[in-house]
């Protein structure tokens, strides 16, 4: 082949049909992903709102810089896939389709709220969304996400499992356990660590001895990837080949995105406490993963300031209706305390 002929192969080829419809798709994607993210962080901006004119009241931990880990995964998930997470579960449950109104109720405590106002901010579930909670015991639900993986497996299903939780939880002994068993038997759960690197005040170096996180994946002879836990796209197409291998394989993963949250460990911690400093978090705030992704969209022209514009007064309209609703919405009547405690 003469030297003009490699010339010509090197040229940008003219887009094809098929071409501009991966690259409408690509934005369709990219803007819905946006969206679900912005409506994580202003409701979790409203409820910290709530939280401090006592309409919110017991524990409360918020999401706001992580949304890049629970929209990219969850969004490359099916609807029919399992989703469980910790205490930090607002972001999760959104992300997942789980009514906002619904949600904020249930902060607010009222019978209309996806656990009847019995869970709180930190025990949301929506079954009919395979969302299988919110739980309070550090480590303790990732035994229960194993549970659901030898479920899956044993009735010969196709889903996964996505189990999310903090670096917080990897030196607890039912981590372990679940892991040892989902690689001896080949369970379909993605065990996705949020490594947002401080244990309430700790940081991980000083709580694990292993600092790289995902390398306890060896030890059951697993295997591991690292996402960015700050790019949103990004995490979103990770995810989406991790869930396609975990489907395929019909074995489990481990996840580790590193992330950072900017608030504190709960809302009855400030947002820096004596852990870190402002200047730190001013750092982390300049990776913000919903400012790179609008900018991203801005700059290929698959958003204007218009549209954002629209997208975050619609999404302010929800937020507002679901402060409404949840004001309005009536206490749980008091026989209900008996309700729910034992299976019938």
């Amino acid at each position: 082949m003469d030297i003009h002929n490699l010339y010509f192969l090197n040229l940008p080829m003219p887009k094809t049909k098929e071409d501009k419809q991966g690259d409408r798709d690509r934005a369709d994607l990219h803007r819905s992903l946006l969206r679900t993210a912005l409506l994580i962080r202003r409701f979790e901006e409203k409820t910290a709102e709530m939280y401090a004119l006592a309409k919110i009241a017991g524990f409360c931990h918020l999401y706001i810089g992580e949304e890049a880990v629970a929209v990219g995964a969850i969004g490359a998930a099916r609807e029919d896939d399992y989703v469980i997470t910790t205490y930090r579960d607002h972001g999760h449950a959104l992300a997942r389709g789980v009514e906002p109104r619904r949600i904020m109720a249930e902060l607010f405590g009222k019978a209309t709220g996806v656990s009847k106002g019995k869970g709180g901010s930190m025990h949301l579930f929506d079954v009919s969304r395979h969302f299988m909670g919110g739980h309070g015991i550090v480590g303790g639900h990732i035994a229960l996400a194993t549970g659901l993986g030898f479920a899956i497996k044993y009735e010969k299903r196709d889903q996964v499992v996505l189990c999310f939780f903090g670096e917080g939880a990897v030196p607890t002994g039912a981590f372990h356990e679940s892991l040892n068993l989902a690689a001896l038997w080949r369970l379909p759960v993605i065990y996705i660590c949020e490594n947002n690197r401080f244990g309430m005040g700790t940081p991980v170096e000083r709580s694990s001895a292993l600092y790289d996180i995902a390398h306890v994946a060896h030890a059951y002879d697993m295997p591991f990837h690292h996402i960015d836990g700050m790019d949103i796209a990004e995490s979103y197409k990770n995810m989406d080949q991790i869930i396609k291998g975990v489907r395929a394989s019909k074995r489990p993963i481990f996840v580790e995105a590193r992330t950072y949250r900017y608030m504190g460990h709960s809302m009855s911690d400030p947002s820096h406490g004596h852990y870190r400093t402002k200047e730190e978090i001013d750092a982390q705030k300049k990776n913000d993963p919903i400012q790179r992704l609008k900018q991203a969209l801005l700059d290929e022209k698959q958003i204007d300031e218009k549209a954002l514009q629209e997208m975050e007064n619609e999404i302010d309209e929800i937020i507002q209706e679901a402060v409404k609703f949840a004001d309005e919405s009536p206490e749980p009547p008091l026989s209900s305390l008996t309700e729910d405690v034992y299976v019938d």
